[in-house]
Formats: C-alpha cells, sequence, structure tokens
C-alpha cells in the first residue's frame, strides 16, 4: 500500500512542481497582468469551494469572520503579489524574476526583528549578506542586463516584497484551518481587483481563441485551485526540513523549465546568484528549524 509519508511527500513536490511552471503559462497568455490575476482568484478560489464540499472539509464563515481583519490586508497583498510577479515574467526571463521573487524569505528574515522583536543571529547575517550579494550578480553588476530585465528583475523583487509581508501577516490568524485562510485570501484578492480591472483593462474574452481562454482556466484551476489543495493537504503531514527543503522544487524548475522550453539564457555570475540566493534561504530556513528543536 505504500508509505503514507511518501504519498504526502509526492502531494507536496506536485504542487512545487506545479507552482514552478506557472511562468510559461503566463507568458504565453495575451492578457494583462491584472488580468490573469483576477482570473487566478476567482477560478481558484471556486475551485478551492466546490471541494471544501467534495472532501466534506467544511467551511467555518465564523472562524473566517473572526480573523476577517488579518484576511482582508492578505487577500489585498495577495493580488498585488502576483500582478508583480506576472509582471516580472513579462519584462524578464523567467529564471531571473524567479529569483528574484525568491528574495522573500531574507526579506522576512530582515522584517522580523522588527515585527517580532526576535534577534538576528551570526548566521541570519551571513545569509541576508549572501542573499545580497545574489541579487547583485543577477540584476547584472556588470552592465550584462540592459534596462527591461532590470525592470523586470525590480517587479520580482516587489513581489518578494508583498510575499514576504503575507507570511508575515499570516501569523497573526488565529484558529482558522489552512484551507478556511486559503479560500478566503484567494477570494478577497479577486474581489479587491475586480473593480481596478472593470474600470482600466476591463474583461474581454470576445476576441479570445477557444485554446487562450483553455490556458487562462488552466492557471486558475490547476495552477490555483489544484496546487493550492495539493500544498494544504501534505502541508499539515510533514516536518518542517521537508517543507523547507521541497520548496526549493519550485524555483528549480522554473529555471529548468524556462530554459529548456523557452531556452532562455543565463549567465555563469547569474547562475552564482540563483545559487547564492537560494542557497542563503535554504540555510537558514535548516538552522532555524534546528534551533527550533534544540
Amino acid at each position: 500500500k505504500g508509505d503514507p509519508m511518501n504519498k504526502q511527500k509526492l502531494l507536496f513536490a506536485l504542487a512545487m512542481l506545479i507552482f514552478g511552471s506557472i511562468g510559461l503559462f503566463v507568458r504565453t497568455l495575451p492578457f494583462t497582468s491584472i488580468q490573469i490575476a483576477l482570473a487566478r482568484g476567482l477560478i481558484g478560489s471556486a475551485f478551492l469551494f466546490a471541494s471544501s464540499f467534495i472532501l466534506k472539509k467544511g467551511l467555518s464563515f465564523k472562524r473566517i469572520q473572526s480573523n476577517l481583519k488579518v484576511l482582508l490586508p492578505l487577500g489585498i497583498m495577495l493580488g498585488f503579489n502576483w500582478i508583480l510577479l506576472f509582471q516580472a515574467y513579462r519584462y524578464t526571463s523567467i529564471a531571473n524574476a524567479t529569483v528574484s521573487y525568491y528574495c522573500a524569505p531574507v526579506i522576512v528574515m530582515l522584517l522580523t526583528p522588527v515585527v517580532f522583536k526576535e534577534s538576528l543571529t551570526r548566521t541570519n547575517v551571513l545569509c541576508i549578506f549572501a542573499a545580497m550579494a545574489g541579487m547583485v550578480c543577477i540584476s547584472g553588476a556588470g552592465g550584462t542586463l540592459d534596462r527591461q530585465n532590470l525592470i523586470g528583475i525590480a517587479y520580482g523583487f516587489g513581489g518578494a516584497v508583498f510575499y514576504a509581508a503575507i507570511v508575515l501577516t499570516n501569523k497573526f490568524l488565529k484558529d482558522i484551518s489552512d484551507f478556511e485562510s486559503a479560500f478566503t485570501q484567494l477570494f478577497i484578492a479577486a474581489l479587491a481587483l475586480l473593480p481596478y480591472v472593470l474600470l482600466t483593462d476591463g474583461i474581454r474574452l470576445t476576441g479570445a481563441s477557444a485554446v487562450t481562454v483553455m490556458l487562462l482556466i488552466l492557471v486558475g484551476v490547476v495552477h490555483t485551485g489544484f496546487s493550492y489543495l495539493l500544498y494544504f493537504a501534505s502541508l499539515p503531514r510533514l516536518d518542517s526540513r521537508t517543507i523547507a527543503t521541497f520548496s526549493y522544487i519550485d524555483p528549480i524548475s522554473a529555471i529548468l523549465l524556462s530554459s529548456l522550453f523557452l531556452a532562455e539564457p543565463m549567465t555563469l555570475i547569474q547562475a552564482a546568484g540563483a545559487v547564492l540566493i537560494l542557497g542563503a534561504t535554504l540555510v537558514n530556513e535548516l538552522i532555524g528549524m534546528r534551533n527550533a528543536r534544540a
């Protein structure tokens, strides 16, 4: 019958692979970043809502209401987080966008002493400097990147700031399941983006081909609803070290897929920058978990 723990690892790894492939789909969609973010929120939350009945998870609207003051900003930040990441995909390579986006854990490191009054260790400081050096490398410190790529990296870093804010704000949620939190944040993100989309870009599917519409639905169902479902189904059953290690399937797969399918180039200096950022984040998380168990 197999080891249940191995099944949970497989589900989590699959979720990370799906997250890592979203850049390929966003690149092919002829919609604006805001339109894609709106579709992702609407379709993803609808999928999770339906899944809650099918899987008999149940959504407690009382628990959601008691956390609404935290969930509202979380949903709004999630929407802007997606927009900035998708904009990064438009301006620079998926590899550059992904690595700059994965500065988020480092930003969390920097903000934790301010928000939660926790002191930084020597390892934390070294990891921060390593990640900063990595950002210098991928941003083309020798003039290897043009203005458009730098704008894309800036968008990716902006997305990382929102991602870090989401991680920190989630710590203020109380007595709510991960499933309820995910559904509500996706739904609020869609509600927050809807008025802006209607007033600016609008919702135009009439001129889109059937393939394009299917790809948009795929991003909403598979890359949002289904992947979040896999993520939260496996998350409670895995230890922190496994989660931290397997999370790196997302950026690594994004870089490999962009190189394989889009033939995106990456210089040795940029590759070194990616290793510095991802390595610094992984080392910090693993050491942090070891200290927590001590």
